[in-house]
This record gives C-alpha cells, structure tokens and sequence, in this order.
C-alpha cells in the first residue's frame, strides 16, 4: 500500500511539476526564415499570394496525402482564402493586407486556438532576384497550446524546418517555371514591311545580351531627343549570323511610321524593311532560347527545300518584360525573308 501511495505522490509530483513547467513557458512564439530566389519580385509575390498554388510549394500540404483542401470565393490577392482539414483538425488561412510586390499579411486559425498572425516581406536583390522573408507569430497561448509546443519541442523546431522545406520548393517551382518555352515553326506569311530608326553592332554570345540593351538604349534616347515616336515594338536585324560561334553583326532599333532623315555623323540611322515572304517562328519563352528557334527555323528552311531572300532576317520582341515579368510568357517573332 505505501507503495502504491508513494507512486501515486511521485505521478502527481510529476503532473505538477509538468503542469508549471508549461505554464511558465512563452505567452507568444515567432519563427522566421528568409530565402533569396533568383526570379523578379512580381513573379514571386503573385505566385504566393495565389492560395491555389500553395499546393504545389507548401510542404505540409504536400507532406500529408489525406489533407482535404477548399479554397474561399477569393483565391488571390486580398481575402483569399483557404481551408483545410487532416488528422490533427481542421483550419483556415485568410490574407488580410496585401500592398503589392512588397508584402502580405495574413490569418491563420486552426481548430479552437487563437489566431496566427503570418507576414511576408519581398524586395528586390538589385541582381534580378527577390529576397523573401516568411513569418508567423502567435500571442496570448493558452495553456493547451503551450502544452502541445513544449510536448514536441517548441515552435522554433516544428515550424522553422517546414518554412525551410517550403521556400525551397517555392524556389524550385518558380525557377521550372521560368524556364518553360515552346518554339513554333508558322511556316510561310507576309511581312508587311516599313521603317525603322536602328544603330548597328557586332557581338558575341557572352554579349549579346548587354549589346542589345546599349543599342536600344541609344535608339530611344536618340528618338526622344528628336521628337520621333516609335509605332510598334523592338526589333533586331541580323547582317550576318556565326550559328556555330555565336557571333554577329547585328542593326537593333525600332519601327517608325515614315523614313527620318538623320546627319551624316549620326550613329542611329533609319532603315527599311520591304514588304516579303518569309518563313515566320514563334518563340514563346526566355530570350536565352532563341538560339534554338533560329536553328529549329533554319533547318526548317533547309529540309522544306526554301529558297531565302536577299533580305536580312530579323526577329520582333512582341512583349515588354517590364509589363510581362515571367521570361516564360515573353514572345518573340522570327521572321526569314524567301524568294517568291
């Protein structure tokens, strides 16, 4: 008997000792992690705050196969919504602040605890990248609460992992995301022709790149100084083309409605393109593709026995990526002037 007394005085001592234990444990918690993904911030922001596609990055939803998911009215942006429930309950995700490109609040409720506060933070890296801090806090934890972080070893150890898990998915995503292109062979159209102000350069395939920028810079300063508005979009005619090195001599400029005289110094011209066949490719994807399209389209050329013009082929960049910031979703329109 005074030994059942004794452990009974020993589970009791025990359940007190657990029962302050917990009690003096943190009224609130705060778990916080950062990732920089290498994608614009427009990209990143509305992929998260887009609560459908938390499905595909959120590594409790993607760790827990029975989870029943149920979006709200509102998917995206203020007041989207999402509830769950799994195993362990039920619960609901609310955004209630958003300022766009810059940061997201939002409210996260599960089973009878009080509410989650979540924010995100975006800014841009200043190298193409966006840097994104994800954060939940909690406050007033009553004891039941408390109880289940200290039973499984606090917030820091449960949470902290699963945004790491997440971010890197996110990550992942977005960057697959990205690189998504498709190149379509139209065969043969009509280019309508006409004018366009350009300046000429070589360049290189490690410069390409940061060629054209310079060029176009300087055709639109000169265009603006000289009250001359373009009508349509950014172009690039291709004087000769080293497919296997990567080299060319290349006029980068911008279509105008009828022919500017210019001086005899100036570096920014005005050209013409006539109006021709041509066989037309679609590039739907990042710019670093089109080296793909111009040898998918030549050997297009080659194997449909196509006689080309003597025309410079050129390619139009139908979609502005300030407007449009996922490289996936750029256009871009090959044309190679034929012979009748």
């Amino acid at each position: 008997m005074k030994a059942l007394k004794y452990l009974l005085f020993i589970l009791l001592f025990l359940f007190i000792a657990s029962a302050i234990y917990v009690g003096v444990q943190p009224n609130t918690f705060e778990v916080s992690r950062s990732k920089t993904i290498k994608a614009p911030v427009t990209v990143v922001f509305n992929e998260v705050s887009n609560l459908e596609h938390w499905k595909d990055w959120s590594s409790w939803i993607q760790s827990d196969p029975e989870i029943q998911l149920t979006m709200g009215e509102v998917t995206k942006g203020l007041n989207a919504s999402y509830s769950w429930v799994n195993k362990d309950g039920e619960g609901k995700m609310t955004t209630t602040a958003v300022e766009k490109n810059v940061s997201l609040d939002q409210e996260m409720i599960f089973g009878d605890f009080p509410p989650s506060k979540i924010h995100w933070d975006f800014s841009d890296d200043k190298q193409g990248g966006t840097n994104v801090t994800w954060s939940i806090n909690g406050n007033d934890l009553p004891f039941t609460f408390k109880a289940i972080l200290a039973i499984s070893g606090g917030a820091e150890k449960n949470i902290g992992p699963e945004y790491e898990r997440s971010l890197e998915n996110l990550d992942q995503l977005i960057l697959k995301s990205m690189s998504q292109f498709n190149i379509e062979i139209k065969g043969i159209t009509t280019y309508g022709g006409g004018y366009y102000m350009y300046k000429t350069t070589s360049a290189a395939s490690d410069n390409i790149s940061l060629k054209m920028g310079q060029q176009f810079g300087a055709v639109m300063g000169y265009m603006g100084q000289n009250g001359v508005a373009p009508i349509g979009m950014p172009l690039t005619v291709y004087h000769t083309m080293d497919m296997e090195n990567g080299n060319v001599i290349m006029s980068n400029g911008l279509p105008v409605q009828n022919k500017i005289e210019t001086s005899a110094d100036s570096e920014v011209l005005c050209g013409f393109i006539p109006n021709t066949k041509a066989v037309m490719t679609v590039l739907h994807g990042n710019y670093t593709n089109l080296s793909q399209a111009w040898a998918e389209t030549l050997a297009y050329i080659k194997t449909q026995n196509i006689v080309t013009a003597d025309i410079d082929p050129f390619e139009i960049y139908t979609t502005d990526p300030a407007l449009v910031p996922n490289p996936a979703n750029w256009e871009t329109v090959i044309y190679v002037p034929i012979k009748d």
